[in-house]
């Protein structure tokens, strides 16, 4: 089944929600790269993703992905971050990118642990870079930076150089080690 059959699937069982493929990007010679991603609420995200995982027509059986954009200072942008999801599917050899955005003072989107084992460590990555919280995780806590950091290293208002972390630890230098 192509994509587009999978879009149609969407646009029928959720009229309301405005489902429209966008393409994920674009050549410097203008071709399409044929892959697209789509907006989906907070609110109805489990939802969506639940009948995207389960319907035959879809089937996407496989979560390979799940990483975040902070839109921060972005000329259009309307929302300070987007989630987005990398579903795949196996049996029917398609893909799709499916994006939830969420905003400043404290972004959440829900968790796709209860469809999609392998989305725990991946939305604690995100959790721990960015600091986007996933409602019904099962165990949000740092998966990469210690305990004790306070802040969340890859958002766009977080000093290239750190704020001072880094004095903290002694230097190893190569011909010493």
């Amino acid at each position: 089944m192509a994509i587009e059959q999978v879009i149609a699937a969407l646009q029928a069982r959720f009229p309301q929600a405005g489902i429209e493929p966008k393409p994920l990007c674009t050549y410097l010679d203008g071709r399409d790269s044929g892959q697209v991603w789509i907006r989906v609420e907070p609110a109805q995200a489990l939802e969506v993703f639940g009948f995207l995982k389960s319907d035959p027509a879809c089937s996407f059986e496989m979560l390979a992905d799940v990483t975040c954009v902070d839109y921060l200072n972005y000329p259009e942008a309307e929302d300070r971050f987007g989630v987005t999801y990398n579903l795949l599917s196996l049996s029917l050899n398609h893909r799709l990118f499916v994006k939830i955005f969420a905003n400043d003072p404290d972004p959440t989107v829900p968790s796709m642990t209860s469809l999609w084992r392998g989305a725990e460590w991946t939305e604690r990555e995100v959790f721990d870079m960015f600091g986007i919280r996933f409602e019904g995780h099962p165990d949000l806590r740092r998966i990469l930076m210690p305990e004790t950091f306070v802040d969340f290293p890859l958002r766009k208002d977080y000093p290239l150089r750190g704020k001072g972390e880094r004095e903290a630890f002694d230097v190893i230098r190569r011909d010493s080690a």
